[in-house]
């Protein structure tokens, strides 16, 4: 795991770093071919510089985020963008991740993008990959 991220999922509460790290070593495990580092003060995922996935602390919980998520058709990713094609989930506690949704959900990252990477050069619009 990118020692960066290990200080990150350190920072959080027992029970917030037990999310992040179970989340970041799932991510790992799929996604192997991905880049990980601290973006914008985030755990995020690359695959060819393009953002897959990435995690946040926020006032609900830890916020796992997709950014190609509403794309995937799937419904749990409940809480979707507006503007871009995101979309999370919310966890307050590490039992309430279910290991089978998080390996499709990250199985279709790498399936379904958008091409973030190039969106300021597009003036802001998305395109499939």
């Amino acid at each position: 795991m990118n020692k960066d991220i290990v200080q990150y999922n350190k920072a959080q509460t027992i029970e917030d770093s037990a999310i992040c790290d179970l989340l970041a070593n799932a991510i790992d495990a799929v996604l192997k071919e991905s880049d990980s580092k601290i973006w914008h003060a985030h755990p995020v995922w690359f695959i060819n510089d393009n953002p897959i996935v990435g995690y946040s602390k926020q006032k609900k919980g830890i916020r796992l985020m997709f950014w190609s998520g509403s794309s995937f058709d799937e419904e749990e990713l409940s809480v979707k963008g507006g503007k871009f094609k995101d979309a999370s989930v919310f966890y307050q506690n590490s039992h309430e991740i279910n290991m089978t949704l998080l390996n499709r959900w990250l199985k279709k990252s790498r399936e379904i993008q958008w091409d973030y990477k190039n969106i300021i050069k597009r003036k802001g619009k998305l395109e499939k990959i």
